[in-house]
This record gives C-alpha cells, structure tokens and sequence, in this order.
C-alpha cells in the first residue's frame, strides 16, 4: 500500500461566497489552485438545501477539473440522477439533516438498505467509485459490505473533537483501527474524514489501511493565515 491520498473539500469556500450573496471566492479557483498544490481529489457536498454549493458549482468544476471529482450527496432519488447526469468520478454517500451545521455522523445503514443498494448499483454501473460515510464500528463495515460497498469513509468527527479539546481518545482510536482492518480483510478501500486538522491527522495516519484523507473545514480556514499552498504541503508531509 502506497502513500494515503489527500481529499480536499471545498465547500466552505461557497459557504464565505454564499454569506454576502457574492460571486467570490470562488469554489471553482479553489478547486483549481488545490489541484496545482498537490490534493489527489476534490470534494464538494451538494446537500439537498443547497447552502454553500450549488448546481452551477458542481457544472463549471465537473467541467474544468483534471484530478477526480468526488460528490458528497444524500441517499435521495433527486441526488443520484444528478450524480448519473454529471458522472463525477466518485460519489460519497452521507446522510443529511436540514437543521445541522454539518454532517453529524455516518449513515444508518439499516433504514432505507434497500434504497441504497440501488444507489450504489446505479453508480457501479456507471463505473462511478461510490463510498459510504460509516460510523467505525465492524457492524457498520459488516453492514457496507453486505449492502455491495467496495469504498467506505470513516466518519472520524468524534476522534477528532476528543484530540481538540485535550481528552483521552483512545478509545476511538482503537474503533477506527479495528474497524479499518475489518473492512481490509474484507477487501474494502478505506477512506477517513470530518474534522480532521494537522494535529489529528498525524494522529490517525498511524493507522495503516487508510488510503485516502478527505479535509474540508480546517484547510479552509487555516488558509487564511498560511495559504492554501502551505496547507496541502503539511497536510502531504504528514500523511505519507
């Protein structure tokens, strides 16, 4: 296994555009300049409320990006015929609640199984890589793979939150690591995200079998002070 790759989500690029109704910073800009920096992928979540990303977004990126697409997108009927008409080259599949800031945890994989066997059925066939947002547990990997996943993503927003405010996390960290070599043993391509920073990055890199680190929030806003340039170049280093 190689080195992980590096994701870099862009939507809170739109969150700031979308806060003063303007047309910058541009997601676009972010996205290309992300890509001559280094990052592997780019994500951007089109949630169901549209309120960072919209359709435009997702059009003109789709369009002029040379590095994988990867769509972050709720189990509803409405986001898998966009996922089918734009074809990115990687869909993730995550809930969505309205009224959270921000994706709360990994899917429920037992309520609307059947739903998302079409989901991920649909997108195979259109040779789309198609990832689940799980919560680490074996269960959640056992429950994946039963459902025809090849790819999960980690939900590691809770690890994450413990490293931040100082706390014993190793709990959490033993959570990921069994459940990383489940899904390993069972030939699933593994993916972690969701609140991770430096810190927490150096942290969760040890554990091996993660192949691809997706990074929104924290390189967004770190950019601010150190550029998005110097963000990715950290973010490479400690990840190989």
């Amino acid at each position: 296994m190689g080195t992980a790759r590096l994701g870099i989500n862009i939507d809170h690029v739109a969150t700031v555009r979308n806060a003063r109704g303007e047309n910058y910073p541009s997601p676009l800009k972010a996205a290309l300049l992300s890509q001559k920096y280094g990052a592997d992928s780019i994500t951007i979540h089109l949630r169901e409320d549209r309120r960072h990303i919209v359709d435009q977004d997702l059009v003109e990126i789709r369009k002029k990006l040379k590095i994988p697409l990867n769509l972050e997108m709720a189990p509803t009927k409405q986001m898998l015929k966009i996922a089918l008409k734009y074809k990115p080259a990687f869909v993730c599949v995550v809930p969505e609640k309205r009224k959270e800031i921000t994706t709360e945890g990994g899917l429920n994989l037992k309520k609307n199984s059947n739903f998302l066997k079409k989901v991920i059925y649909e997108l195979k066939r259109k040779k789309i890589r198609t990832s689940l947002f799980i919560e680490p547990s074996p269960k959640s990997v056992f429950n994946a793979n039963k459902l025809g996943a090849e790819c999960i993503e980690i939900h590691t927003g809770k690890i994450c939150n413990l490293i931040n405010k100082r706390k014993k996390y190793s709990k959490e960290f033993n959570k990921i690591l069994n459940s990383v070599k489940y899904a390993n043993n069972l030939g699933i391509e593994v993916h972690a995200g969701h609140g991770i920073t430096f810190e927490s990055a150096k942290i969760l890199s040890k554990i091996k079998g993660i192949e691809e680190f997706n990074i929104g929030h924290f390189i967004i806003g770190e950019s601010i002070f150190i550029g998005i340039k110097n963000c990715i170049k950290t973010f490479k280093k400690i990840i190989k």
